[in-house]
């Protein structure tokens, strides 16, 4: 599969238009005000907001007034924002990421997701997203999968009420890893409007069977959120532009061709002991590789006195 011409009704755009943003999770040792206002001094579009017990916790008290002073303060700086919900020990302290909608007992993510989903009503974000999880051993892949299925259902129901778009995220070594099992999981949630795709770039390399920018053509009509990082094949770490193997300029350039206006969001998890510094570079990488990817684009120059 090709990369798609832009969407009926898009604008034109090339790699340069790309809204860029940066993931709250690779902030984890500063306040959000203070990552908010150092990702909009740097430059970059928008957020990418993980909840979490330090940054926007759904359960704490308080949460009307706190997400008002969150969009407040977006507003401000002119953020926008996609919600993340990977953070790792906010719903049990012991276990990471547990439990999952894949668990005997899901009631504790099934109510942060519909928690995620009313803030991200409340915040006017671009995408919600979240995730399968790993099947845990002593479920089988039939039970695990109906389980995904059944939670899944709720949390669109809950997007729907709230007119929020869902972004699921293939995550690689969890139920769903691949964008194969994504369109399996669409299709047994009969193709619901509010339910698109998260693409992590990295995961592209690290285990699909396409190059990276085959990756976004094969999803472009459900795309509905991208987080962006480096990544080598087969080893799932989220690495610094640069320190893996992929190849950006056709990726950027790919989803301008495919009409995307969401967000792209730098996912640098690992690198919070660094984050001012590490999403400065990460902001002129993007742009770097933006220009480099239009000027491949374009036909060369007229010279005068020589036919074309």
């Amino acid at each position: 599969m090709s990369v798609p011409e832009p969407r009926p009704g898009a604008p034109a755009a090339d790699a340069t238009t790309l809204r860029l943003g940066y993931g709250t999770n690779g902030f984890a040792n500063h306040r959000l005000d203070d990552a908010l206002a150092v990702i909009a001094d740097l430059g970059y579009d928008g957020v990418a907001l993980t909840l979490d017990h330090d940054h926007l916790d759904p359960f704490a008290p308080g949460l009307t007034r706190r997400v008002a002073a969150v969009s407040r303060r977006l507003e401000s700086l002119g953020l926008a924002v996609v919600i993340e919900t990977g953070a790792r020990y906010l719903l049990d302290p012991w276990h990471k990421h547990a439990p999952t909608l894949l668990h005997d007992d899901p009631t504790r993510r099934i109510e942060f997701l519909r928690r995620a989903v009313r803030i991200g009503a409340d915040l006017g974000a671009e995408a919600v997203s979240f995730w399968a999880g790993v099947r845990p051993e002593a479920v089988s892949p039939q039970c695990a999968w109906d389980r995904l299925v059944a939670g899944c259902a709720t949390v669109v129901d809950a997007a729907e009420t709230a007119g929020v778009t869902v972004g699921f995220e293939p995550e690689p070594g969890m139920l769903v890893q691949d964008i194969a099992d994504w369109r399996r999981l669409h299709a047994a949630l009969d193709s619901p409007a509010r339910f698109g795709i998260t693409l992590d770039i990295g995961h592209c390399r690290c285990l699909e069977p396409w190059p990276v920018p085959q990756c976004v053509a094969e999803v472009a009509d459900h795309l509905v959120n991208v987080q962006i990082d480096d990544m080598r094949r087969g080893v799932h770490e989220h690495l610094e532009f640069g320190v893996g193997e992929i190849d950006f300029p056709p990726v950027l350039a790919a989803l301008a061709a495919a009409g995307y206006q969401g967000l792209v969001a730098v996912e640098l998890p690992r690198d919070s002991h660094a984050a001012p510094a590490v999403a400065a570079r990460s902001i002129e990488f993007l742009r770097a590789a933006a220009l480099a990817g239009r000027a491949k684009d374009e036909p060369p120059a007229d010279i005068p006195g020589v036919p074309a």
